[in-house]
């Protein structure tokens, strides 16, 4: 019998690369924006993962939404000019071992890779750009085209364009929001340990792991159990 064909999904931010600065940084002049206190550095974290259109309501409720759109324009302008000045390598940095274990997963005839980010497909386009990303994710779910995490409109679409089941798939993310989404979309979750939510906030992750090293050795005793 053949092997069915895999679906392994991919948060960005906290999970592949390392965005914290800048993330923090243009948080920062957004708030700036409209002359309002920047919160502590881990209530930012927190909410990385979800849209914009999500993330400025519940850190401002009690901000219009002229002023929620006002941050959120200052945020994407701050970001793109910090990226254009210190280029994605730099701005973005991937995870240690993170390109050899997209690579290696790719290299695999029934493996397709994908994409669930928060981020706008311009910013994602440019991460994969400046990384040489082209070509490694088959299908790839931005912000633009669906709500925020934890809806699990990302996978879902991601599972039709690849044509795999759920039992085939799993997403891997830093976040609650990550799992939660796997949860609501009937797959696994694999949570990572060097993201923005600590371990506690993981309780949905089907599992956890340390390091790119540790993905592969997982991955495969889910596909045994599923087989």
């Amino acid at each position: 019998m053949s092997t069915p064909l895999r679906l392994v999904i991919f948060d960005v931010d906290g999970t592949l690369v390392d965005s914290q600065s800048d993330i923090v940084a243009a948080m920062t002049l957004a708030y700036a924006a409209v002359n309002e206190p920047v919160p502590p550095r881990a209530e930012i974290l927190g909410v990385v993962g979800l849209s914009l259109d999500v993330i400025f309501p519940l850190l401002m409720p009690q901000m219009s939404a002229q002023g929620h759109a006002q941050m959120c324009e200052a945020y994407k302008n701050a970001y793109m000019e910090m990226r254009a000045q210190a280029g994605v390598k730099q701005s973005s940095p991937l995870y240690p071992g993170a390109l050899e274990a997209l690579h290696g997963l790719q290299s695999e005839p029934d493996i397709l890779l994908g994409v669930a980010t928060g981020k706008s497909k311009r910013g994602l386009d440019k991460l994969i750009e400046g990384h040489g990303l082209e070509g490694l994710f088959v299908t790839q779910q931005v912000a633009d085209f669906h709500p925020s995490k934890p809806h699990p409109s990302m996978i879902l679409q991601a599972m039709a364009d690849a044509g795999v089941e759920a039992r085939d798939t799993v997403m891997i993310g830093d976040t609650s929001f990550d799992m939660d989404m796997a949860a609501a979309a009937g797959v696994r979750g694999i949570g990572v340990g060097w993201g923005y939510h600590g371990r506690e906030r993981l309780s949905a992750a089907s599992v956890l792991i340390e390091d790119f090293a540790g993905l592969r050795p997982v991955l495969n005793e889910m596909w045994k159990v599923s087989a």
